[in-house]
């Protein structure tokens, strides 16, 4: 694994007004790798987007610091990039104008691309989510599925150094939101300069066959980190049936809960 990217230091972050004080992260910390993919699980409320809301630049720690290649995140910056469930593409341009305008914008902050060069840039990473001919169509007239590839053809396109995914499959059906996480695998595994990728999910087993590591996060906390050992690249008919899936997939399951059934909260303590 590279060298450490992502440094999250004694993070907390309160929403106040005049009249209420809401604690969503406490004591955050955290060190994430070049080239390692991380899982963030945890119920509902945890506080999971929320970070990833910190890492994205977008939300602002009240104590604690985020840095990225040593730089202190103070906003978003062109070496993150943002996937989410809800596809967020313009519904007026199509899909290759969507990727283009994007890889564009971003070249006018870093560096000068023309748009020629963007519109071909968004026909290869469109080919690569095996999108090819769908370039002329709006957004309206995809499914759900293809306009995810194209949210993270999009992404891709920006070549980031951090791809940040909030439930992006979560709102499809099982058989597509399998194929989209072997596509985003295979995408992962053969580029060249490998992205750091946070991917916050609910589905356990999605964690498991994704993730190098997963922190499990209870309500405002990391609970705890697990590594995950299994050898890549990960075949899914083989991956259920490995010893090191079941184990994982227990202890993941055992720590949603006490011995009691209960919901875990911070500190150890049930409800």
């Amino acid at each position: 694994m590279g060298k450490t990217i992502i440094e999250i230091k004694n993070l907390s972050m309160k929403y106040e007004n005049d009249e209420t004080s809401y604690t969503a992260l406490r004591n955050i910390n955290l060190d994430i790798n070049e080239g390692e993919f991380i899982c963030i699980v945890g119920s509902s409320g945890c506080g999971k987007s929320t970070l990833l809301g910190v890492l994205e630049g977008l939300n602002k720690a009240s104590e604690g610091e985020v840095h990225i290649n040593g730089k202190l995140v103070s906003g978003p910056g062109v070496e993150r990039a943002v996937v989410f469930q809800n596809y967020s593409l313009f519904p007026w341009m199509t899909a290759k104008q969507n990727i283009a305008f994007a890889v564009y914008e971003k070249g006018k902050k870093s560096k000068k691309i023309s748009k020629r060069e963007a519109s071909k840039i968004a026909e290869t990473y469109l080919e690569r989510v095996e999108l090819k001919g769908v370039e002329n169509k709006l957004p309206g007239s995809l499914s759900g599925g293809m306009q995810q590839r194209v949210a993270i053809a999009r992404a891709l396109a920006c070549d980031p150094q951090i791809l940040l995914m909030d439930e992006p499959f979560g709102a499809l059906d099982a058989k597509i939101r399998e194929n989209l996480q072997e596509l985003l695998l295979k995408l992962w595994r053969l580029d060249d300069k490998k992205k750091t990728i946070i991917f916050v999910t609910h589905d356990l087993s999605e964690a498991i066959f994704l993730a190098d590591r997963i922190v499990f996060m209870i309500p405002k906390e990391i609970h705890e980190v697990i590594d995950v050992k299994i050898p890549r690249p990960r075949s899914r008919k083989e991956f259920y049936m490995c010893k090191e899936y079941s184990e994982i997939s227990e202890k993941l399951k055992d720590l949603f809960y006490d011995g009691e059934n209960n919901i875990i909260l911070p500190g150890g303590a049930g409800i």
